[in-house]
């Protein structure tokens, strides 16, 4: 009679482990870093860009300002205030708020679905009140805006066309004229090349949709 052999517990754990390996290898790389709470709010997101933008809004875009705000931290609260997922300052969630009323009523930033609602709508109004000579360096103005106001971004430009250089480009261009604090022309640069250049591609990546700077290299 053959005799038949099973498999030592010690065979199986290492045939588990070589699966399991090959399985995370095998995963979408381009996953990585974006966090698990997204996938949560993602629909709520897509819905308000969509609504608010037409079917082909860039929803890698708002996707990656959000990760730049809070890393999708609906409950988040800054050192100066600035509230929820969106990070919008009590004095803009009312003012956006009163804006819009229909589409936001009354202001409740801590409320995932209003705070994404407020965002797309925000950088619509944004995006619409500044020029450039593209896509990208508009979006580059519109989330210059909404980290420091927009009557900066208009010094920005001003202060750049003076010195000549070219005030309808920020990258490589009004993002070097400012008169704002030191502190404040870091953070601000830093908040627009972080979400257009390293968050856009990200979630772009995933398949969350097009973004505004999608495909462009500086």
């Amino acid at each position: 009679m053959r005799r038949v052999t099973t498999p030592s517990f010690d065979g199986f754990l290492i045939l588990l482990l070589v699966v399991l390996f090959g399985f995370v290898a095998c995963a979408p790389a381009h996953s990585a870093g974006i966090p698990a709470a997204a996938n949560k709010y993602r629909s709520l997101l897509v819905r308000s860009a969509h609504a608010h933008w037409g079917l082909d809004a860039p929803i890698a875009t708002f996707a990656a300002q959000v990760h730049q705000e809070s890393r999708w931290m609906p409950d988040a609260v800054s050192p100066v205030g600035a509230q929820g997922m969106t990070q919008f300052m009590p004095s803009t969630s009312e003012w956006i708020a009163k804006i819009y009323p229909d589409e936001l009523g009354d202001h409740q930033p801590l409320n995932p679905g209003w705070a994404l609602r407020a965002l797309v709508i925000y950088d619509r109004w944004l995006f619409a009140r500044v020029d450039a000579v593209d896509q990208c360096n508009q979006a580059a103005k519109m989330a210059s805006a909404y980290n420091g106001g927009i009557g900066w971004v208009g010094r920005d430009e001003r202060l750049a066309s003076a010195s000549g250089a070219d005030p309808a480009k920020w990258f490589n261009a009004v993002e070097k004229y400012t008169q704002r604090a030191d502190w404040a022309r870091r953070e601000n640069r830093l908040y627009v090349r972080l979400i257009l250049l390293r968050w856009e591609p990200l979630y772009a990546a995933a398949g969350w949709g097009p973004g505004m700077c999608e495909g462009v290299t500086l």
